[in-house]
């Protein structure tokens, strides 16, 4: 029994004749459809895209009376990048909280004026501060004992400090509080 090969494909042969041809005209448009740009062969320009600005540096306020003790802890902190604000007492220290958030406050203990625990008290108690870390630097082993009665420090360091575990300390603080960077 013989095959009449055109009988049998028939019924098949027109619409072959069209899909495949039709196929090969869908690949070649959604090939040329990629990154290459329109079909017209025209390149668009590539959008240009901003880059990416460097983080602001974070905003410290260290507060010491001892002109030294501030010129060491401004050039430590400068050095690692941070923006520094001096103060020489708590009520000068107040007044640059005034005018700009900071990412953390280092203070002195034993201040003329109004002294650290003074100084935190009212940190604490402002609402635009009370969440802002405090850490407390002292030279005197009875402020030290004083000073852990006082609630929500974030690190008490004995003068003279480590500078090391100074900045770890305000590193790991101010990347936890992003948002006074834009002081």
């Amino acid at each position: 029994m013989p095959f009449d090969l055109p009988e049998l494909l028939g019924p098949y042969l027109l619409p072959l004749l069209i899909a495949v041809p039709l196929a090969i005209v869908v690949f070649i448009i959604s090939s040329r459809r990629g990154d290459d740009g329109p079909a017209t062969g025209t390149a668009e320009p590539p959008t240009p895209v901003a880059p990416a600005l460097p983080p602001e540096p974070a905003a410290l306020l260290l507060v010491d009376d001892s002109a030294v003790a501030r010129a060491k802890l401004g050039k430590l902190f400068q050095g690692a990048g941070y923006r520094v604000t001096l103060a020489k007492d708590g009520v000068e220290a107040l007044d640059r909280l005034a005018e700009q958030p900071f990412a953390v406050l280092i203070t002195d203990l034993e201040m003329p004026n109004k002294d650290g625990f003074e100084l935190i008290a009212a940190v604490q108690g402002n609402l635009d501060t009370e969440d802002m870390p405090i850490i407390a630097i002292t030279g005197h082993d009875e402020m030290q004992a004083r000073v852990h009665q006082v609630q929500g420090l974030y690190g008490i360091f004995k003068k003279p400090w480590n500078d090391r575990e100074l900045l770890k300390r305000v590193e790991t603080l101010t990347s936890l509080r992003p948002a006074a960077r834009k002081a």
